[in-house]
C-alpha cells in the first residue's frame, strides 16, 4: 500500500480527517471494522455473564470469583506468551486466538440453552452445574486471552505503514473498543431481560466471523521474530531485563497495575450498584456501562487528535486521578441520574491511561521484543484485575461495595500523584529514543550544531526538549 500524503491542518474538514487518518491503510481498516463488530458481541457477553452469575447466586463472592477466574491465565502466563508472541508469526496467531474465542462463546451460549430459565424448581437442582460450567468456561477464554492481548496489542504495528501513524492508531483502536462498550451492554441489558443471557452469547460467537473474515483478508509484512536459535527460557529473561531495567517502561507498567488492581475492579460490582443501591435491573447495569463507554470514548478522540506521542507521560500522570475521583463519585451516589454523570469521568480516567500507557509503549520498544513487553502490559492491565475483583468481593462482603470502590478510588488518585513526582527523573530517558526514532527531530539538529559549535548548549536542550 502506498503511503498515503499528509493531512493539512487548515479546516476542520482536514482535522476530522487527521482523527481517522490511520483508517488510510487497508490492513488497519479491515481490522477496525471486524473488530468493532466482534466487541460489540463481547461487552455483551461480559454484561450478561456478572449478570447470570448474579441471578443464580447473589452471591458478592461469586461476582467477584468469576472474573478472578476469567483473567487468572494472563496473571500467571503472561511472561512466557510474550516470549511465544515474538517467536511465532503474529497475523496467524491472532487469527487462531479469535477462532478459539468464537467456539468459547458458542459454547456458553449452549450451555445455558441447555437449563430452563423460567423453571425455578429443576433450576434449583441445576444452577451449582451452571455455575461450574461457567467457571471452567471463563477459565478457557482465560487462557485464549492471555495469547490473544499480547498478540493482538503487538499485531498494530504490522497494520500501520507509516509509523508516525501508530499513536491515532493506537487511539482509534480504544475508540472502537469504548464504541462497542457504548453499543453492547445497552443490547445486552435488554436482551437479558426480554431473552435471557444465551441469546448475548450466541450473538457474541456469530460476531467473531467479521474479525476472522477481515484478519483473513489483511496481507502483511512477517514481522521480526526473536532469535529462533536462541533457547525460549533466554529469551525470557532478556524480556525480564529489558522490562524492568528500564525506568520509563517499569513505571509505566507498575502504575497501571496499581490502577487495574485498586480501580478497574468496580467493573465487577456494578451488578450490585445496578440491583441493591439503584434498585434496578439489568438494563440499569446496561446504562451504566455505556456511560462509562461514553466517556472512554471521549478519552480514545482526544487521543487520537493528537499529532504526536510528545507530552503523553504528563497525560499518563493525571488520568488515574481523573478515574480516582469518579470511582469516589460513584461510591458516594445513590441515584441513577447522578451515577450516569459520573461514570463517563471513571471512562476518561481509565481510556486515556491505558491508552497512553500502550501508546508509549509501542513508540520506545523494540520490535524483536515487543511481543515480551506487551505481554507484560496485558499483565499489568488484565492480570491485576482478577486480583481486584476477588479482592473487591470480599471487601465489599464486609464493607459494602461503595466503601470498595472509594477506597479503590483514593488508590488511583495516590497513584497518580507517585507517577507525577518521578516524571521528570524519568524524561531525559525517554528522550534519547524520541530523537533517535525522529519523533524529536529539531531537537537532533539543535544538538549537532550546538556541539559542533563547542557550547554547553546541548545539555539545555535536551533538558528543554525532553518532552515526555
Amino acid at each position: 500500500m502506498a503511503d498515503a500524503p499528509d493531512i493539512p491542518n487548515g479546516d476542520n474538514g482536514s482535522k476530522l480527517a487527521g482523527v481517522f487518518r490511520s483508517l488510510r491503510h487497508r490492513n488497519f481498516r479491515l481490522f477496525f471494522i471486524g473488530q468493532s463488530i466482534s466487541l460489540i458481541g463481547t461487552w455483551m457477553q461480559m454484561l450478561a455473564v456478572g449478570w447470570l452469575v448474579w441471578r443464580l447466586t447473589h452471591s458478592m463472592f461469586l461476582l467477584g470469583l468469576v472474573p478472578f477466574i476469567g483473567r487468572l491465565p494472563t496473571l500467571f502466563l503472561a511472561p512466557f506468551v510474550g516470549v511465544l508472541v515474538d517467536r511465532l508469526d503474529r497475523h496467524r496467531l491472532v487469527i487462531a486466538t479469535q477462532m478459539l474465542a468464537m467456539l468459547q462463546a458458542l459454547a456458553l451460549a449452549a450451555l445455558v440453552f441447555a437449563f430452563p430459565r423460567h423453571d425455578p424448581q429443576h433450576l434449583l437442582h441445576l444452577k451449582d452445574a451452571m455455575i461450574v460450567g461457567i467457571i471452567l468456561l471463563q477459565l478457557l477464554l482465560g487462557f485464549i486471552n492471555s495469547v490473544d492481548i499480547p498478540a493482538r496489542q503487538s499485531f498494530v504495528v504490522q497494520m500501520i505503514d507509516r509509523r508516525e501513524d501508530l499513536n491515532n492508531a493506537i487511539a482509534l483502536n480504544s475508540s472502537m473498543v469504548n464504541g462497542a462498550r457504548l453499543v453492547g451492554p445497552v443490547i445486552a441489558g435488554v436482551m437479558v431481560a426480554e431473552f435471557g443471557e444465551g441469546v448475548c452469547f450466541l450473538l457474541n460467537g456469530l460476531s467473531y466471523i467479521a474479525v476472522i473474515a477481515g484478519l483473513m483478508m489483511m496481507h502483511v509484512q512477517p514481522n521480526a521474530r526473536a532469535a529462533a536459535e536462541s533457547h525460549p527460557l533466554a529469551n525470557l529473561k532478556e524480556g525480564f531485563r529489558y522490562v524492568f531495567g528500564f525506568a520509563p517502561i517499569r513505571s509505566i507498567l507498575m502504575l497501571l497495575a496499581l490502577v487495574s488492581l485498586t480501580g478497574q475492579s468496580y467493573n465487577s460490582l456494578l451488578p450490585i450498584f445496578a440491583d441493591d443501591i439503584l434498585n434496578g435491573t439489568s438494563r440499569t447495569q446496561g446504562l451504566l456501562m455505556a456511560a462509562t463507554g461514553v466517556g472512554a470514548l471521549a478519552g480514545a478522540m482526544f487521543l487520537a487528535t493528537r499529532r504526536s506521542v510528545r507530552g503523553l507521560g504528563r497525560v499518563i500522570g493525571f488520568a488515574p486521578a481523573i478515574m480516582g475521583v469518579g470511582l469516589i463519585g460513584l461510591g458516594l451516589s445513590h441515584w441513577l441520574w447522578a451515577s450516569l454523570l459520573i461514570m463517563p469521568v471513571i471512562g476518561v480516567g481509565m481510556m486515556v491511561q491505558t491508552a497512553s500507557s500502550n501508546t508509549i509503549l509501542q513508540t520506545i520498544v523494540d520490535d524483536d521484543k515487543r511481543g515480551r513487553v506487551m505481554s507484560f502490559y496485558s499483565l499489568a492491565f488484565m492480570g491485576m484485575v482478577p486480583l481486584g475483583s476477588l479482592l473487591a468481593g470480599t471487601l465489599a462482603k464486609f464493607f459494602g461495595a461503595p466503601a470498595t470502590v472509594i477506597i479503590g478510588g483514593a488508590c488511583c488518585i495516590a497513584g497518580s500523584v507517585w507517577f507525577s513526582r518521578k516524571l521528570p527523573a524519568l524524561r531525559p530517558l525517554v528522550h534519547p529514543i524520541y530523537v533517535r526514532k525522529g519523533i524529536i527531530p529539531e531537537v537532533a539538529t539543535g544538538l549537532q550544531a550546538a556541539s559542533e559549535q563547542g557550547g554547553p548548549a546541548s545539555a539545555d536542550l535536551t533538558r528543554k526538549n525532553a518532552d515526555w
